[in-house]
């Protein structure tokens, strides 16, 4: 059954295999099982792959000259095999200055880096098939997201990596071996739930979440020579720096010489007008702990205070001085650059989002601005809370 499959899979794309980067059966069999062996999908798939090929211009990838700014301040690398043979590839995500990329990088670039990073990767297991003898044709991914915060949250950050996750899950169908996610903190899973949605059912079994013991289980997987002395194995660059820098890209605040933008168009969902001396209240309510409100907004005209306030008594409207205030209120200069954040809501309740025009006797303004509950995804917090029990219940043993 699976070999007439693929022999139908076959005939049905004939017309464009000469021009596919593999013709053999392996290659044609990715398609197929990334679609569940449903030949109409698969070679929906496989098509619109192909497509993708000539817009990204594939036959001159590897002549593309990465913007100097991509090429320095975007963070992670290949460095080493895994004991299977595999490429190991790294994200290396809290030195990653988000905006800083975007505001001196076209998405386009971006996209194209990423195209080009897993093209060397498919050479790199071509290489290796040749070189051990065995069918070499996935990659061991380590995501490390030591230092991840709210400033990675930032909204068009998400979407522009997630049309990155999406280009890898759409063009790179059965390519990965398996991703350890190391020094997660407690805010990983409403970064994960931001994005879980663009990964197959498959590429989300294969994220493994390691606690404290992380080094001693990447050990179990990658030769001590192949693993950075960072990462708890003996590799390091020729000058012995533990890192090895010469393969992995550690990023950094991008200088704003590489600016290009000193923002970001975006679309609002609501907008309000806010009277001479007086305020607007947005309500959400938090049902439970460790939520993540995330905001942008922008005034026409002048500036607005913001603030925002936990109530203390449910089912009515309270005025500023009768709450607690949980992110201070101030002035924001949001008519010149939108402004944007987020507080982890540590607290079930009612917040209250607070734009004050109170000082202003003369200027009414006129308020754009969008506002997001991100969730937690539960599976991943739950992991995070054992892992954390586990740490604790170590240091009292160790007591």
């Amino acid at each position: 059954m699976l070999s007439f499959a693929r022999l139908l899979f076959r005939e049905n794309v004939k017309d464009i295999v000469p021009g596919l980067p593999a013709q053999d059966d392996y290659y044609l069999l990715k398609w197929l099982r990334a679609r569940c062996f449903d030949l109409q999908k698969s070679e929906g798939m496989l098509r619109k792959h192909v497509a993708y090929r000539k817009h990204m211009d594939s036959e001159h990838i590897f002549e593309w000259e990465v913007p100097e700014v991509v090429d320095k301040y975007m963070t992670g690398g290949q460095c080493g095999f895994d004991q299977n043979g595999c490429p190991i590839w790294y994200e290396i995500i809290g030195p990653l200055d988000c905006k800083g990329i975007l505001f001196s990088a076209s998405k386009q670039d971006l996209l194209k880096k990423k195209f080009k990073d897993c093209e060397n990767i498919r050479k790199l297991c071509e290489s290796q098939t040749e070189k051990l003898g065995k069918k070499i044709e996935t990659v061991t991914m380590i995501y490390d997201f030591e230092g991840l915060g709210l400033k990675h949250l930032w909204k068009p950050a998400v979407e522009a990596y997630g049309e990155l996750l999406a280009m890898f899950e759409e063009n790179y169908p059965e390519s990965l071996r398996r991703i350890f996610v190391v020094k997660a903190p407690r805010l990983f899973p409403i970064a994960y739930n931001l994005v879980k949605h663009l990964l197959s059912e498959d590429t989300r079994n294969k994220i493994v979440v390691l606690g404290s013991n992380w080094k001693e289980v990447l050990l179990k997987h990658i030769d001590p020579d192949q693993l950075p002395v960072e990462y708890g194995g003996t590799l390091t660059d020729p000058d012995g720096n533990p890192k090895c820098r010469t393969k992995l890209n550690y990023g950094g605040e991008v200088p704003k010489k590489y600016y290009v933008t000193d923002q970001l168009k975006q679309q609002y969902e609501h907008a309000v007008m806010v009277n001479r001396g007086s305020s607007h209240q947005v309500e959400y309510e938090i049902l439970f702990p460790n939520c993540v409100l995330r905001w942008q907004f922008m005034s026409d005209g002048s500036d607005i205070g913001f603030g925002i306030y936990l109530k203390t008594k449910a089912g009515a409207r309270q005025h500023a001085g009768e709450m607690t205030e949980v992110y201070p209120n101030q002035r924001y200069n949001a008519h010149l650059v939108p402004e944007d954040g987020s507080l982890t809501c540590t607290d079930a309740g009612v917040y209250v989002l607070r734009f004050d025009n109170t000082y202003s006797y003369i200027h009414s303004k006129k308020i754009s601005y969008t506002v997001e509950v991100l969730l937690p995804d539960k599976k991943s917090e739950e992991e995070i809370e054992q892992l954390g029990d586990q740490i604790k219940e170590l240091k009292t043993n160790h007591a």
